[in-house]
């Protein structure tokens, strides 16, 4: 019996994603693959393209040119867009149906012939590769973007307010260690997996030091810094992150300092600070928790005591939550913390750590020493510049947090400046918390620190 022309055996002919065209003409009809050539399948099942490169070649070519069809089929004329829809139809039965290498390599010419047809395929678009690659680019930032908004940020640790728990930038001046020598080969590639950088200059003549510029970044990276001596400008490549403090400070360097030819300028070496990444996800379910390091946006600090301690109202902060909504807290003289009239200690969750020092031993600069008020850091620094918890003259003063409002203090608490002396802060100015450490490989990598 004849098959009349709506049998089944007649594929439909497709347009825009495959999809069965109801104006095509008879004649313009997707090819049928004949039922000699489906006898002998090089490949079954549905997985084909996971072990045959044709099959996966033939979609990839497929899926390229459905995607600028949809993009030109405004503009192009129907002639061209039916025939390149029958070619991709014709293309997308043969892989469905598992033809052999042959047939499949003849739909995919066929397609690209269809696609490049001057008259009745798709127009050219110029400079293809750069809108390819700025596409693909830009699809890149807008996902990074994504995850840095809502899921994971990248964040530097500059200074070292949480040490040792994290550790900000550091440096040696090797100028003062006549002995020290600047590793090479593996030793160096072991160093700077470490975060270790060094800088070494040698005076070219005799001259002063005439100008120091700032490192010339491109987005977060430093690509160069350039200083000038006697008349002659050095170059530093890459210069590390210097923290908060600059080249001149780490080195120990002047503008108007002399040297002679042949004398070190600098020989510095340089520890680069903890680089993590902030969870930004958690806090969107759940409030934190006391112990946890968290961080948060300096403009939530009231703005007259940003500008009495000099803080800018742009920076993130990264400190361990102490205090919480509408609780009391004081620092008694054994340098624990007292919440509501409740000490506490070693035992206290995310606090083992910070209160694990030896009564007997004096509070140190980036050491566990549990937290200090002004009364023991008068007690042990009787000639500090300035106060260091002003806020907490001795165990006897309180301080009560506002509703919605935390209280954050640095690891460091020698060298922190924190809600000792700037008191409480919004509790959405919180941005989310200590994660991740990816940089460097040393033992706080991953989550290797402390918390």
């Amino acid at each position: 019996m004849k098959q009349g022309r709506g049998s089944e055996r007649e594929q439909p002919v497709a347009n825009r994603a495959g999809e069965p065209s109801k104006t095509a003409a008879p004649s313009a009809k997707a090819e049928v693959i004949p039922e000699e050539q489906l006898t002998a399948r090089p490949l079954s099942g549905k997985f084909s393209w996971l072990f045959s490169r044709t099959v996966r070649h033939a979609n990839a070519l497929r899926k390229h040119v459905q995607k600028i069809l949809d993009h030109q089929r405004d503009i192009l004329p129907p002639q061209a867009v039916e025939n390149v829809s029958i070619a991709i139809a014709s293309l997308k039965n043969a892989v469905a149906a598992n033809a052999p290498r042959a047939t499949i390599e003849d739909r995919m010419e066929k397609l690209e012939q269809a696609a490049t047809d001057q008259k009745k395929g798709l127009r050219p678009y110029p400079n293809a590769a750069w809108r390819e690659n700025i596409e693909v680019l830009l699809v890149a930032l807008t996902v990074a973007m994504g995850i840095r908004t809502f899921f994971l940020q990248p964040f530097k640790i500059p200074t070292g307010s949480m040490q040792p728990t994290l550790f900000g930038v550091t440096s040696a001046n090797l100028l003062a260690e006549p002995d020290a020598k600047i590793p090479s080969g593996l030793s160096s590639v072991k160093e700077w997996f470490e975060g270790v950088s060094y800088i070494h200059k040698v005076a070219k003549n005799d001259g002063t030091l005439e100008g120091i510029d700032q490192p010339f970044r491109i987005l977060i990276f430093n690509i160069w810094q350039t200083f000038t001596l006697g008349g002659q400008t050095y170059t530093i490549w890459f210069p590390p992150d210097y923290g908060g403090k600059t080249l001149e400070q780490h080195a120990g360097i002047r503008v108007g300092q002399r040297f002679q030819k042949g004398e070190d300028i600098i020989k510095l070496r340089v520890k680069a600070g903890d680089h993590l990444f902030v969870d930004r996800l958690s806090y969107n379910f759940r409030a934190p928790s006391r112990g946890e390091i968290i961080v948060f946006e300096t403009k939530g600090i009231p703005e007259e005591n940003r500008a009495r301690f000099g803080i800018p109202a742009d920076q993130f902060y990264i400190k361990r939550l102490v205090g919480m909504s509408d609780e009391r807290i004081q620092i008694g003289d054994d340098r624990h913390l007292l919440i509501n009239g409740q000490r506490l200690d070693s035992s206290t969750p995310h606090f083992e750590k910070v209160y694990s020092f030896d009564p007997k031993d004096p509070p140190r600069e980036s050491h566990y020493s549990g937290h200090v008020n002004e009364k023991v850091h008068l007690k042990y620094e009787p000639y500090a510049i300035g106060p260091l918890a002003p806020l907490f003259p001795d165990e006897k003063a309180w301080i009560d947090i506002r509703p919605h409002f935390y209280m954050v203090m640095g690891d460091n608490t020698m060298n922190s400046l924190d809600s000792r002396s700037w008191g409480d802060f919004p509790s959405d100015a919180v941005i989310g918390k200590s994660f991740f450490v990816y940089w460097p490989i040393t033992e706080r990598f991953g989550w290797g620190y402390h918390r």
